[in-house]
């Protein structure tokens, strides 16, 4: 299998199977319910072990929670920890709506702050990090490699950590330790003094801590490049680890064409998303793109994948079985650069030639358990949605709202139609 890798800028061949493939993904820092962008990179590590396994490698996914951030005591000046806890509850009830299972291990930075400060303390060691004022910095200057994967030069990189500090010898040094300031929490001893991780020696220290000091494939969003995995990969090279081997960073989710953000507020939560689209339509939607390319979020683009769903639905549940050429075209996209939208096309001759093998193999890849047998609406959901209908009639649209969310939570969709309504089971 061939993955296009960020820091050789080519595309890397991965061993044959069978064999141990290890994979770290960057999750969340968990201090709001995530938004729809945030999922891709869960969705991809999910299909990418799927796949992975599907062709007889013996995967390890790992998924960190970034419990431990400016972010969190910013959002909850002394209640940190229990807005985090909480946060980290909704990331994993929003991403089980997937229904593509959990990650083999997903570490909290809380649960591994002693590993964090043995590898702090190595790079002191390796004179590659110094301690200033009760923080600690990695020491840029002291380590040639620094860029390589970003591809910036080490004279182009300005000030990091997003604060000006006498403390640092050069602008361009990062904190691994930073020490506790007035309204923070969560504090933790360390030889330095009393403080806490920084951001980007967290995820060097719980990827090597589950999967070693080499392992194959590290994911991330392309806007964590530079400075997060930069100072990853400097922190772990640096302290003689070789660290990931291949880096994949997928793109981003853009609203005609400006990208979806926090800071600018233009989030969909993927909890909303999908109640509001089902599961299914969701994962149709990140299917339909490369996991390199940007990907636009938009009504229309989800319309689109809610009849490619339909289409998916109903050939699975009446076709006639049978076998449809195809599958070494559909398994050749995949082990090139994991190209789904490719895989998808075949996927789609498949529904069109009305044999359910191999779609159901394909599709248990994507969507999990899909899909659900069809279920004919009891006369009690008809009545609510003859109600709903009628309010709409009235132009009483707050009690339509109301009659359309009593259906939601019995697990139907209503939607409306030119000769009235249909009712839909929700994924």
């Amino acid at each position: 299998m061939r993955l296009y890798s960020t820091l050789q800028r080519t595309k890397v061949d991965l061993p044959e199977p069978p064999g141990p493939v290890g994979i770290y993904t960057c999750g969340p820092t968990v201090y709001q319910r995530i938004h729809i962008g945030n999922a891709r990179p869960f969705v991809l590590s999910m299909w990418l072990r799927a796949w992975l396994r599907h062709r007889g490698y013996e995967v390890t996914l790992v998924e960190n929670i970034t419990d431990i951030n400016d972010k969190i005591y910013l959002a909850a000046p002394g209640a940190s920890s229990e807005l985090a806890a909480q946060a980290a509850q909704w990331y994993i009830d929003d991403t089980d709506l997937l229904g593509l299972g959990r990650p083999d291990h997903e570490p909290r930075a809380t649960e591994s702050v002693e590993p964090i400060k043995a590898l702090i303390a190595e790079l002191v060691s390796r004179d590659l990090a110094y301690a200033a004022g009760g923080d600690v910095y990695f020491r840029v200057a002291g380590f040639p490699e620094y860029g390589s994967l970003s591809g910036q030069r080490p004279d182009q990189v300005q000030e990091q950590d997003g604060e000006t500090s006498p403390l640092k010898e050069d602008p361009r040094d990062f904190a691994l330790w930073k020490a506790h300031k007035e309204g923070e929490d969560t504090v933790w001893d360390s030889p330095w003094g009393p403080g806490r991780p920084g951001w980007h020696i967290e995820c060097s220290a719980m990827a090597e801590q589950f999967l070693g000091p080499r392992f194959d494939i590290h994911l991330g969003g392309l806007d964590l490049v530079f400075p997060h995995h930069e100072n990853e990969l400097a922190q772990s090279r640096g302290a003689g680890r070789e660290f990931a081997h291949i880096w994949m960073h997928n793109g981003m989710l853009e609203l005609t064409g400006e990208k979806m953000s926090k800071s600018l507020g233009n989030i969909a939560t993927l909890r909303e998303v999908i109640s509001e689209w089902g599961r299914a339509t969701v994962l149709v939607y990140f299917l339909g793109a490369h996991w390199r390319s940007p990907i636009d979020f938009s009504d229309a683009s989800l319309i689109q994948a809610k009849s490619q769903v339909d289409a998916l639905r109903a050939t699975l549940l009446d076709a006639e079985e049978g076998e449809a050429p195809g599958w070494d075209r559909f398994m050749a996209a995949l082990e090139d650069d994991f190209n789904t939208p490719q895989a998808l096309a075949v996927m789609h001759e498949w529904m069109r030639s009305g044999l359910r093998e191999p779609l159901q193999t394909a599709t248990h890849l994507f969507l999990g358990d899909f899909p659900r047998a069809r279920r004919t609406p009891s006369d009690d959901l008809i009545a609510l949605a003859e109600e709903r209908s009628a309010s709409r009639e009235r132009g009483d649209y707050e009690e339509a709202d109301r009659f359309r969310a009593k259906l939601a939570e019995l697990g139907w969709e209503i939607r409306d139609t030119p000769g009235g309504y249909s009712l839909e089971e929700r994924e």
